[in-house]
């Protein structure tokens, strides 16, 4: 079933005739599928790896209760009609805004409550058994993207604020402890491809009528200043193997990581940036696997760097210094963990823009960190494979 949801990700690159194509590329059509097939098809491979973020919750949120992600989900569509019927120019009259939001709200929830039903997924609390994918983000990102739709062209911070508003809905799913990460990441591409669709399905009934000029939607600036805002989530392991508690040998297997990264870009070839991250990976000592994970966190600032390949599509890469903290963990061979170092870094990354203020990356990082094991000495080598939603400004 999760890979029929991958496949419909592709129908919304479907072009429906040549003699709408211009318009269709004036408007941004298939512009955001760059972010939903992505998180789609990512959301169905985390599945396998959905305990494992669910106990990273739990070592550091496991109090966590909130409920104003009931609310917060529907900011974003507020906010577009507030700005609309507040007399500020969008992309659509009201008819045509009406027609498209009604488009994308039914495929958004014909997508969600069939997978919901069907699947029959249960929920990390154990409540109820319709927990794939989530609505809640399937109903943000669908709102944040008729923001971004209606107003991003006038400027990309409406599009940055839709966004981060519904990625902190999504954060707030998972710490509520109502959804696992597979959840999060395939609501997230089925409301964004919602949108799309629905949008798509009212121009073909309006054409050219009620829309706004069609030259106020430009095309991509190759070289604007690449400056971003990322939720990112990923796999990281310590690569090798480490000498502990006299002479037991320590290696690592991969385990989730997930954190916030940001760049500001002087130029569009060099910036500064950081990132602030929590992650656990579980260890083997002297080939006996341990019950409990590894837990750590780390944040680091450095210079970036970044390159665009295309008016879409741009090469960056990073140096970074910071601080890794490793929290104490019992193992059956004695305490881990406990200890604080510093850490040095590099990484490679590819962000691919999806449409203004919104895109998605993909990044591989390496750290060199100092001893931070509990008996050992030696600096770890840790590898993180991620993928990051991106806000754009």
């Amino acid at each position: 079933m999760k890979i029929l949801v991958c496949l419909l990700a592709l129908a919304c690159l479907w072009a429906p005739g040549r003699s709408f194509a211009a318009q269709r590329d004036s408007l941004g059509h298939g512009r955001l599928a760059v972010a939903a097939v992505p998180l789609i098809m990512g959301g169905a491979a985390m599945t396998f790896c959905d305990r494992d973020f669910r106990d990273l919750r739990n070592s550091y949120a496991v109090g966590f209760r909130h409920d104003y992600d009931d609310y917060l989900q529907y900011a974003p569509l507020a906010f577009a009609w507030g700005l609309k019927a507040c007399g500020v120019r969008s992309r659509s009259s009201w008819g045509r805004m009406i027609v498209s939001n009604a488009f994308s709200a039914a495929l958004m929830a014909a997508m969600v409550n069939s997978l919901k039903y069907s699947v029959r997924a249960e929920r990390p609390d154990g409540s109820t058994r319709n927990s794939f994918p989530s609505g809640h983000a399937a109903t943000a990102f669908m709102a944040a993207s008729i923001l971004h739709k209606e107003f991003g062209h006038r400027s990309p911070w409406f599009s940055v604020g839709g966004y981060v508003a519904a990625a902190a809905t999504g954060i707030t799913r998972q710490l509520n402890n109502r959804h696992w990460m597979s959840d999060i990441m395939v609501g997230a591409g089925i409301g964004i491809l919602s949108v799309e669709l629905g949008y798509l399905f009212a121009d073909l009934i309006y054409r050219e009528r009620g829309i706004a000029d069609i030259g106020s939607f430009p095309d991509f600036d190759r070289f604007r200043r690449p400056s971003f805002l990322s939720l990112h989530a990923g796999a990281t392991t310590a690569l090798g193997s480490y000498t502990v508690l006299s002479g037991r040998e320590v290696r690592f297997a991969g385990g989730p990581t997930v954190g916030v990264r940001g760049a500001w870009f002087a130029t569009p070839y060099v910036g500064v940036g950081g990132r602030l991250a929590v992650g656990s990976m579980r260890l083997a000592i002297d080939s006996e696997a341990q019950n409990e994970l590894q837990y750590g966190a780390s944040v680091a600032v450095g210079p970036c760097f970044s390159y665009p390949l295309t008016a879409r599509c741009a090469v960056g890469s990073h140096l970074s210094g910071g601080y890794e903290y490793f929290k104490r963990m019992r193992s059956s061979f004695g305490d881990l963990g406990d200890r604080g170092g510093a850490s040095i870094g590099t990484g490679v990354s590819v962000t691919c823009v999806a449409t203004t203020g919104f895109g998605v990356r993909f990044s591989v990082d390496y750290d060199l960190v100092s001893p931070v094991l509990r008996g050992s000495e030696e600096w770890l080598h840790k590898l993180t494979v991620g993928m990051e939603m991106c806000t754009l400004f």
